[in-house]
């Protein structure tokens, strides 16, 4: 080493191809630094509106859910029409349900239905207006065939992202169904492929920063623990003469077993009972609204009230509130806490005022 720099002449050609020997290899080591330093996965995650990325980092293992994704929801009126609920299809797929009255003491469902390639959902029905405050609230692209006058005016009037099997394309007839007699207005179904091929014609918005429904945890949540807690191995909810849900605690398997009128509910496309990891009960005046042949409902679900969390065997009280149609409801505990749910698709029964509930 002392011979080579002994015999190094330092001539103005020499000093700069030294120079750049040495700006070349300090190149080559920040070069090195920066593609072998370890990634901050939270420089990955998405910003989530009111949700630090903290919290999202912590909980990003969901299995029901990935809450790091910025795919935006469809929510998908169901049929549940006695006749047509034993060829209800795809519900095993969303992470979330609702349960609402419609007319007659029927009720609807409203699917929520994220990052999923469903072959098969349906059979779907027309449009209520109330059902466009649970899909505003998780920011969901409106799937319906059909609508009430009070819904085909708000849709317009809120400038809701809708589908509508009246006039697009990715709806279908079942042909089997109305070969076995089933009517025709409960044979209406769609594929999440058809639902999103419609989204980007429309021009529609297909990614969303807005914060899940609900806060959920990947530790097991025992409501046991809870002051007010009651076991809860079997639930009943009656919504009409017509319409009667029941849970059955599977201890085994940690989830609740659903049935409707004492049958069990099952998907038709699996054949598979339908079971849910956490219920979300509570009651909700509604009236008929005036002058309505078709005795359509008005839903009073604007304000606040008491209800029920239910997960692991048991239910405690909790509280709800919602302050406008378009705002994300709010469950809390009693003393104001947000609730925590369990990892796993959550059944959210609004119930009228004044109808059965048994937790037991």
């Amino acid at each position: 080493m002392n011979k080579i720099f002994k015999n190094f002449k330092f001539t103005k050609q020499n000093i700069i191809i030294l120079c750049s020997i040495v700006l070349a290899i300090i190149l080559i080591i920040v070069a090195a630094i920066i593609m072998f330093k370890p990634k901050n996965n939270m420089e990955e995650i998405p910003e989530i509106e009111g949700v630090k990325k903290e919290y999202i980092e912590s909980i990003k293992t969901l299995s029901i859910v990935n809450p790091t994704s910025t795919s935006r929801n469809y929510a998908v009126m169901i049929n549940n029409q006695v006749t047509a609920r034993k060829y209800q299809s795809g519900l095993s797929d969303a992470y979330v349900v609702y349960e609402l009255i419609a007319e007659g003491g029927v009720t609807r469902f409203l699917a929520i239905f994220k990052d999923k390639d469903t072959p098969k959902l349906g059979s779907i029905r027309s449009s209520r207006h109330y059902f466009l405050d649970y899909a505003m609230e998780n920011d969901a692209i409106y799937v319906h065939w059909g609508w009430s006058p009070q819904a085909k005016s708000d849709i317009s009037t809120l400038g809701i992202n809708n589908i509508n099997g009246l006039s697009d394309s990715a709806f279908f007839r079942d042909q089997e169904l109305r070969n076995a007699g089933v009517p025709l207005e409960h044979t209406g179904y769609t594929t999440m492929e058809n639902l999103k091929k419609s989204a980007e014609r429309k021009g529609y918005r297909t990614t969303s920063n807005k914060k899940l429904l609900l806060k959920y945890n990947i530790d097991k949540i025992d409501l046991s623990t809870k002051e007010n807690a009651i076991k809860a191995d079997n639930v009943t909810i009656k919504y009409s003469n017509y319409v009667e849900d029941k849970y059955v605690y599977d201890s085994e398997n940690e989830y609740y077993l659903r049935y409707v009128n004492d049958e069990e509910h099952k998907d038709y496309a699996t054949g598979k009972q339908l079971h849910f990891k956490n219920i979300i009960t509570y009651q909700v005046y509604n009236e008929t609204i005036a002058d309505d042949s078709k005795g359509r409902q008005n839903f009073d679900n604007i304000g606040s009230g008491e209800g029920y969390y239910i997960t692991n065997g048991y239910a405690t009280k909790i509280k709800w509130s919602k302050t406008k149609r378009d705002e994300q409801t709010k469950y809390t505990y009693l003393d104001g806490t947000e609730i925590d749910v369990n990892d796993g698709n959550t059944f959210i029964q609004i119930q009228p005022k004044n109808q059965l509930l048994t937790i037991e």
